[in-house]
Formats: structure tokens, C-alpha cells, sequence
């Protein structure tokens, strides 16, 4: 049975880890491998995921980009799923992950995020990003969009074949943030990008502290600029929230 990997790229997710360690261990069938790669927590990270049962990999260096490229390179699983420590998988992702790229047409996946909080969810938010799967290729990149191009973020758990993910030559590290983006760009040369019908949970811990309006704005504002070709600076709009 083909092989799967979860890499996790982590900076400063002590509040996160314990829910995300539980929802690893409930995953049937399990991963093959589990790494985390962090950019130099200062929280306790790395403690609890090694009690977790995480291989960890410290790698401190700034952006998202390179610690997912460190730990593509360090796992040896056929297949990777890219997992943000805030996003939680369905018991069953591995099997779905597994059955998804049996179709050599499909070079990268992800699924559908529902964005929650402990008491609410941000139903319109979650029903805009993924409306905006749809319209951000269409809009910037409608070439693409035709070959099957489906603009895809870290949110969705991203996944896909190693050795394609080797052969665009990673994600692009000179990306503070939109490397998920980049990286969906890239990876239409060798096929089509798709979202399968699943759900998963992922906090909405930007949306509660910028607020609904303010953070779709920001959302917004960056892809825009994105999409016109704007690279360096984003991160500037984008603050870390933990």
C-alpha cells in the first residue's frame, strides 16, 4: 500500500498541538510517517510534539516555504500531505488521500476547510475561500483555469506525490507567504489540481482577531496583489496570529 506522509510546518503552536496530537492518533489507517518541521519555537512546541510521537525537525528559519521543503526532503513516503498544526483531518484522510492520487491525472489535492472557534462557525468566510478556488485562477491565470488549475492554500491540507513535488523543485522559498499558491501554479504543468469533497476543521483564530470583515479584506488585498504579480512584501498585510 502506497506510503503517506504528514508534514507539519509549526512556529509557536503550544496551543494547538494537544488537539491536533489527538486527531493524528485517531487517524485509521495511520500515516506512515508524521514530521514536524519548526522554525524556532520558543513555546514549547518541539516538547510536545516529540511526546507526541513526532519526529521533529528544528529548522529555524523564517517562512512556511522552506520548512515545508525541509520536510519533503526528509521523509521518504511516495505520497505528502502538507498539515498546518491548526487544521484537523478526518479519521479517515489517509484512505481518501491514498484513493484521490490513484488518478494519475490529479497531481495535487487538497480539501474543503471549514473554518471554526470553540463556539462558532464562520460559515461565510469558509463559503467565500472556497468560492475563491474558483475565481482566482479564473481571474489571473484563466490559461491555467482551462487545464484544470484549482488555487489551492496551506488551509486545505494540501497533498500530493513526492517526487512531482521534487521534479517543480519545491515550493518557492524566496515566498514569505502565497507559497501554497505558487506551489498550485507550478504544479499545473504536470496535471490538474482538484479539492475533494471533505471537510476539514481549521481554526478561525484570524478571522476572531481581525474580525469578519477586516480579515476578508486582507484576504482579499493579498491575493489580489498576488495575482498582478506582487511577490516580495505581502506578509507585511498578513500578521502572524497565534
Amino acid at each position: 500500500m502506497t506510503g503517506v506522509a504528514i508534514v507539519i510546518p509549526m512556529l509557536n503552536e503550544a496551543a494547538a498541538l494537544p488537539r491536533l496530537l489527538r486527531s493524528l492518533a485517531a487517524l485509521h489507517p495511520a500515516p506512515d510517517e508524521l514530521i514536524a518541521v519548526d522554525g524556532g519555537s520558543g513555546d514549547g512546541s518541539v516538547a510536545l510534539a516529540l511526546d507526541g510521537g513526532l519526529t521533529v525537525i528544528e529548522h529555524p528559519v523564517l517562512g512556511r516555504a522552506t520548512q515545508i521543503n525541509r520536510g519533503v526532503d526528509a521523509c521518504r513516503s511516495p505520497i505528502v500531505c502538507v498539515l498546518h498544526a491548526d487544521t484537523l483531518l478526518p479519521d479517515d484522510a489517509i484512505a481518501v488521500i491514498r484513493r484521490t492520487l490513484s488518478d494519475r491525472r490529479t497531481v495535487l489535492a487538497g480539501f474543503t476547510p471549514l473554518l471554526c472557534g470553540s463556539d462558532t462557525i464562520r460559515w461565510g468566510t469558509s463559503a467565500h475561500n472556497w468560492i475563491k478556488t474558483w475565481y482566482a485562477p479564473l481571474l489571473f491565470r484563466p490559461r491555467l483555469f482551462l487545464r484544470g488549475c484549482r488555487l489551492l492554500f496551506g488551509d486545505h491540507a494540501m497533498f500530493f506525490r513526492r517526487e512531482q513535488f521534487l521534479e517543480i523543485g519545491g515550493c518557492d522559498e524566496r515566498l514569505r507567504i502565497m507559497e501554497d499558491a505558487a506551489l498550485c501554479i507550478a504544479f499545473t504543468r504536470l496535471g490538474r489540481t482538484r479539492l475533494v469533497d471533505r471537510v476539514v476543521m481549521t481554526s478561525d483564530r484570524r478571522v476572531a482577531a481581525w474580525g469578519g470583515l477586516r480579515a476578508n479584506w486582507i484576504y482579499l488585498k493579498v491575493g489580489v496583489q498576488w495575482g498582478l504579480g506582487r511577490r516580495q512584501g505581502l506578509e507585511r498585510h498578513y500578521p502572524d496570529v497565534r
